[in-house]
């Protein structure tokens, strides 16, 4: 079977939308702020699942009873790893078979203040005591009936899962750095998504955003690269000034072609290229067209400035990851999107003449000041085999 690879083409139409039962990042941010819970899923696709989240320090008993009576769902404590470590807690497994790398920890109880462990009172006192920084290992037992998950350094722009999403959230509100959180069920049983999320939400006064915005909008706010060297660069395409940015976070490298001199009042011929070996390297003909060679002719051939940027991915399993699952591939796509975005803010760049095979809008790219004035198709060659 033939699986499509998505890249920033197909990416451009996922970020930032704004479709109906869907509110912003600002308002999941302030009703966090408030003590209010939210749901949050992937993107607005209807196959994501959603989880209902409120910040630990909000988790009150009738908040926690709220979550099994309506949510029905595994309630887990998402915290940072610094915090997990000041509580010593180790992971619940040594070798970590989940295919999108939860990191469950042992589960926890309060040392004191608790009968059973699982009543609604029992367990909001245990994530009270659990994210209570005055408290510390000797407050809590294990095994338990709360379930910690440890948060990846970074957040979203790291990992795009829910566990990440709550703490981010709850930084983003100024509150403590953690968040419980609960998978939404079906009377059924089965996993509610986004066409049954919606009622949901309705019925139970609650506000859904996406971690696809919540990424988006971190992109616009965290400073993410630095300049880390700059040379001159001769292609069989022409002279260029080569760039090697680095992500902050995860050290990654990516590299920047420009030519020209980027100025205000002059558009830049811009192409945006997320790197696959599978495609790039190895010519799979069925993924998409020759994009490098057509975009670095024109950026020659273009009579004015002209930047390519060349994002990378150097996750461990990159290449399997955007063959074997969409969903995988489009987190990689989120976390990846508002790099080349912020590199082209620094190079100066703010009117695009934009090099793509997409016809969708780009609605992320207004946070970051830039303006696509023209479109220009690419992709309009094949590879030849040499």
């Amino acid at each position: 079977m033939n699986r499509r690879i998505l890249g920033f083409e197909e990416f451009e139409s996922v970020v930032m939308s704004n479709s109906d039962g869907f509110h912003a990042i600002e308002d999941i941010i302030e009703e966090a702020r408030n003590g209010r819970p939210y749901v949050l899923v992937d993107a607005e696709n209807r196959e994501n699942e959603g989880d209902i989240i409120i910040p630990a320090q909000f988790a009150t008993p009738e908040r926690i009873n709220f979550m099994a009576r309506y949510a029905r769902g595994l309630i887990c404590l998402a915290m940072t790893a610094e915090r997990a470590g000041e509580l010593n807690l180790a992971s619940m497994v040594e070798q970590n078979g989940d295919s999108l790398r939860t990191a469950f920890t042992v589960s926890i109880e309060a040392a004191e203040g608790v009968t059973t462990g699982i009543s609604a009172h029992d367990r909001s006192h245990t994530v009270a005591v659990a994210v209570d920084p005055t408290k510390g290992p000797s407050d809590i037992v294990s095994p338990g009936h709360v379930f910690p998950l440890v948060a990846r350094d970074g957040g979203v722009l790291v990992r795009a899962g829910h566990t990440e999403a709550a703490v981010d959230i709850s930084i983003l509100a100024g509150l403590l750095p953690s968040g419980v959180i609960c998978e939404i069920m079906n009377d059924d049983g089965t996993m509610a998504r986004v066409p049954d999320l919606v009622p949901f939400c309705r019925e139970h006064g609650l506000k859904m955003g996406t971690i696809a915005d919540l990424i988006a909008y971190r992109q616009k706010t965290d400073k993410l690269i630095e300049l880390v060297m700059e040379m001159p660069f001769t292609s069989i395409y022409g002279d260029f000034q080569l760039r090697l940015y680095r992500n902050i976070l995860e050290r990654t490298e990516h590299a920047v072609l420009v030519r020209g001199v980027i100025e205000p009042g002059v558009s830049t011929m811009v192409r945006m290229h997320q790197v696959d070996f599978g495609v790039d390297l190895l010519g799979h003909i069925e993924a998409r067209s020759n994009y490098i060679g057509d975009a670095l002719t024109m950026i020659g051939q273009h009579d004015g400035p002209g930047v390519a940027v060349f994002i990378r991915d150097v996750s461990p399993t990159a290449l399997s990851d955007r063959y074997r699952s969409r969903e995988v591939a489009q987190s990689h796509a989120l976390r990846d999107y508002g790099i080349g975005a912020q590199i082209l803010r620094q190079l100066g760049v703010t009117d695009m003449i934009l090099l793509t095979s997409s016809a969708a809008k780009l609605a992320a790219l207004d946070g970051y000041g830039l303006t696509i004035v023209e479109r220009r198709p690419i992709g309009q060659s094949r590879p030849t085999a040499q």
